[in-house]
């Protein structure tokens, strides 16, 4: 096991460079998989859910290699409609795989995903939007198996907008004769990313970032290059890190228009926030004052995946603040481990009641899930004393060395080896 020490105090200055987004570049290198020809992704996160995902692809035929910045994957040789079951445990978005993996076989067998326990997180909508393009699916012992053989464009109606289920219908709905329509889609940029891509391989979808997306089928689609978006929940990590310690941090590369939200939280505590093209500046105050309300909702809404380290951020803040988590029903694991280093959290179902202290104390606390773990590397930046988070393979799985970027901006910490 690895574990960062953190020693906490120092105030964060500087800038860092935003890297590819991991919920971005997930879904498009399960869209290769919809072509034949070369595919090349510039500037791909060197993270462990996306080296899954090219394992994954790999065990399916595919050719994947990394070529400096570049990652080049050749869907040629892809012949297998089942899902490798020891690595789709792993990572939760193996799932995206259904649809590419249908439109290229119209079969597919999948085991349900792993990843990190936030929630039941059912693929409930996922099955429910490939049924209503005529997909057949028998669910026994684990293993989905899908028959797509009699698979046509059709209209799909999510009773929720779910990321997951709206990219796996754009990619199986991509190749299918006529127009696919999806109602109450998600909106998240990454699905506009996604969208971007597969009209880059020749598709046409319009209307992502929408309710309504629009997929008018295609014969075959086509080898291309293509950048994923820079990751707008990494640097609103990095903007929470200047902010915790009251820091002054320059962002480039930054999604600045897709993190409205954030920003204005943080400037809500008292940041001051400056946003000019792909570039942010935030200067923090030496104390950050508490909002008094925040509510985790489907995009333009506040994201769920930045809810914990707004956490860490309230436990240090001046006054009491709240916060409803209304996406994933168990995303405040982490509390218990905040109130070790000196917080005052008190949780019920899905509320959490901050009340704000003055500096936090340094402490041997174990990550649960990738944001838990980022944002109590977050708490221990500003904590008197060292401050050990265990299980940073977690943090990997979404921060590409994050204990180097951090250390670029003046912080004091360091991964090492420990014993489970």
């Amino acid at each position: 096991m690895e574990s960062f020490v953190v020693q906490g105090g120092k105030r964060l200055e500087g800038t860092l460079r935003v890297d590819g987004a991991k919920n971005a570049a997930l879904p498009i290198l399960a869209a290769c998989v919809l072509t034949e020809e070369d595919v090349t992704l510039h500037r791909m996160p060197d993270i462990t859910d996306v080296r899954r995902m090219e394992e994954i692809l790999q065990m399916l035929g595919c050719r994947v290699e990394r070529r400096g910045w570049d990652t080049i994957v050749s869907g040629m040789d892809v012949s297998s409609f089942e899902m490798p079951d020891q690595l789709s445990k792993q990572i939760r978005s193996s799932i995206f795989m259904l649809g590419p993996i249908l439109s290229r076989f119209r079969r597919a067998t999948v085991t349900y995903p792993g990843g990190c326990e936030i929630g039941l997180r059912p693929i409930d909508l996922h099955l429910s939007g490939l049924r209503a393009l005529g997909v057949v699916i028998r669910e026994e012992g684990g293993v989905i198996q899908c028959d797509g053989r009699g698979m046509h464009a059709g209209e799909v109606h999510f009773d929720y907008p779910s990321v997951g289920a709206t990219e796996n219908v754009m990619m199986a709905a991509a190749c299918l004769p006529g127009v696919t329509t999806i109602h109450n889609a998600a909106r998240e940029p990454e699905i506009v990313d996604l969208m971007g891509f597969i009209n880059a391989m020749g598709g046409r979808v319009a209307g992502a970032g929408c309710a309504t997306i629009t997929i008018e089928g295609v014969k075959r689609l086509h080898g291309c290059a293509y950048t994923p978006m820079p990751d707008r929940i990494v640097a609103g990590t990095l903007l929470a890190a200047g902010a915790i310690t009251g820091g002054e941090i320059t962002l480039t590369n930054a999604p600045s228009g897709d993190m409205h939200a954030i920003n204005a939280k943080l400037r809500e505590m008292g940041c001051a926030v400056r946003e000019e093209g792909d570039c942010i500046y935030l200067r923090a105050p030496a104390r950050l004052t508490a909002f008094p309300l925040l509510q985790t909702q489907p995009h333009p809404g506040f994201p769920t995946d930045m809810q914990v380290q707004m956490l860490a951020l309230l436990c240090v803040s001046e006054g009491t603040g709240v916060i409803v988590e209304n996406v994933f029903e168990n995303r405040f694991t982490h509390a218990g481990d905040l109130n070790r280093m000196g917080a005052r959290i008190l949780c019920s179902g899905r509320t959490a009641v901050v009340r704000g202290v003055e500096g936090l104390c340094g402490a041997h606390v174990t990550a649960r899930d990738l944001r838990g773990g980022a944002a109590l590397v977050l708490a221990g930046l500003k904590a008197q004393g060292e401050t050990q988070i265990d299980h940073a393979a977690l943090v990997d799985r979404g921060y590409e060395r994050f204990e180097d970027q951090l250390r670029q901006l003046g912080a004091q910490i360091c991964r090492i080896q420990t014993q489970e």
